[in-house]
C-alpha cells in the first residue's frame, strides 16, 4: 500500500491543532473526552479501508475474520480508551519479541543484549535466513526471527521450562494479567515451523545459540501462540511509554533504562524493512504481528494496541497503520514533532 493514504482525510478541521502544538511541546495529551473523540475518528477513518490480506502460512491464522478491527490507548496514567472489537483475543506473534527482549535486557544487562543479539536493521524479510550468512552469523536485531530465536533462547534458566516459565511469567506482568496460551495456534505453528527451526540450528552453528535449538524454538513459538487482545497490547506499550512500570496495575516491570532501549530497538527494525518509512510518518516505536496485531508508543504519553487482520507485503496490519497515522498526528505523538519554546 502506498503511504500516502495514510494522510488521507486530514485536513485541519478534523483535530484542534492547538491541542497538537500543546501535546508535542509539553508531553501531556489532551483530555479524556478529546482521546476518545479523535480515537473514534481514526477508527471510523480505518474503517474504510479493505487492503492487504490476513495472513494463512500459518494456516490457522487464516481463518481469522477479515472484518474484525479495534483499537485501545491507555496513558501513563492508566486511563484506558477503546473502540471497535477490543475484547477480541488473537495470538500476539511478533509483538512478543520487543517484549521479550526487554525481559532480555532487565535480566543480562544493556552491554551483552547489544554485543549478542545486536540492534541494527537487516534490510530484509523477517524469517531472512541470507541476512544470518551475509553478517556472520549475527541474528542481526531482535525483532526479525534469528534475533528473537536468539533473544528467547538467552532468557535465564536452567532448562526449557524454566525459560518459558519466565517468558510466560514476563510478558502477562506487561499485559497487567495472566495470558494464556492458544494451544490450536501452537500446534499449528509447531508443524509449520521448519524455517526457524533451520534458523536456530544455523545460529547454534555460530555460537549465538548455547542452548538446545530446537528447544528454543519451541518456547519462541510458545511466546507467539499467546492470547492478547488490542487492550492488552496497549497495556503493554503503556509499559514501555511510563519507563516500565505498568501504569494499570502500578508493578514495575523493567527499568527505565531497559525500556529506552527496547523502545530504541523497536524503532529503528520493529516494522521490518518498513521501519524507516513507519518512522518518517508516523514517528513512534512500534511492533506488528502476523495474526493482525500492532502495538505503537509515544514515550512518556500512551500505547496504542490495534487489531485488524489483513496486512501489507511486510507482513503489518493495514488498518491498524492507518489508525495509528491518524492518531499519531491528532494527538501529537509523533517523538520528532516540537513546537517552539517561544
Amino acid at each position: 500500500m502506498r503511504w500516502e493514504r495514510y494522510r488521507d482525510g486530514m485536513h485541519p478541521g478534523d483535530y484542534d491543532v492547538a491541542d497538537i502544538a500543546q501535546a508535542s511541546e509539553t508531553g501531556r495529551v489532551p483530555a479524556d473526552a478529546r482521546i476518545d473523540d479523535l480515537l473514534d475518528s481514526a477508527y471510523r477513518r480505518a474503517l474504510t479501508h479493505r487492503e492487504g490480506t490476513v495472513a494463512d502460512y500459518i494456516p490457522i491464522l487464516g481463518r481469522a475474520d477479515p472484518e474484525a478491527f479495534g483499537v485501545s490507548v491507555v496513558d501513563v496514567d492508566g486511563g484506558i480508551h477503546s473502540v471497535g472489537d477490543t475484547a477480541t483475543r488473537f495470538s500476539i506473534q511478533s509483538i512478543s519479541k520487543a517484549f521479550v527482549y526487554a525481559l532480555l535486557c532487565e535480566a543480562v544487562g544493556h552491554t551483552d543484549a547489544y554485543r549478542i543479539v545486536g540492534v541494527n536493521n537487516t534490510g530484509a524479510p523477517f524469517n531472512s535466513v541470507v541476512a544470518i550468512e551475509l553478517n556472520g552469523g549475527h541474528p542481526g536485531n531482535p525483532m526479525v526471527n534469528a534475533g528473537a530465536i536468539a533473544t528467547t533462547a538467552l532468557i535465564p534458566g536452567g532448562s526449557a521450562a524454566e525459560k518459558w516459565d519466565a517468558v510466560h511469567a514476563g510478558l502477562s506482568r506487561f499485559a497487567g494479567r495472566a495470558l494464556d496460551v492458544d494451544d490450536e495456534v501452537y500446534r499449528s505453528e509447531s508443524e509449520t515451523n521448519q524455517r526457524n527451526r533451520a534458523i536456530a540450528t544455523l545460529l547454534q552453528s555460530y555460537d549465538r545459540i548455547r542452548c538446545d535449538p530446537l528447544e528454543a524454538v519451541d518456547v519462541y513459538t510458545r511466546q507467539c501462540s499467546l492470547l492478547v487482545d488490542a487492550r492488552d497490547l496497549a497495556v503493554m506499550g503503556a509499559t514501555l511509554a511510563d519507563g516500565g512500570v505498568n501504569p494499570v496495575t502500578g508493578e514495575r516491570v523493567v527499568s527505565a533504562e531497559v525500556a529506552r532501549d527496547t523502545l530504541a530497538v523497536m524503532a529503528a527494525s520493529g516494522l521490518y524493512e518498513r521501519s524507516g518509512e513507519w518512522l518518517f510518518e508516523i514517528g513512534m516505536p512500534g511492533k506488528s504481528g502476523v495474526a493482525g496485531g500492532l502495538v505503537t508508543i509515544a514515550p512518556g504519553k500512551v500505547g496504542i494496541g490495534a487489531y485488524a487482520p489483513p496486512l501489507d507485503s511486510a507482513g503489518n496490519s493495514v488498518r491498524g497503520q492507518i489508525a495509528t497515522a491518524y492518531l499519531s498526528r491528532a494527538l501529537g505523538l509523533n517523538i520528532f514533532a516540537s513546537a517552539s519554546h517561544a
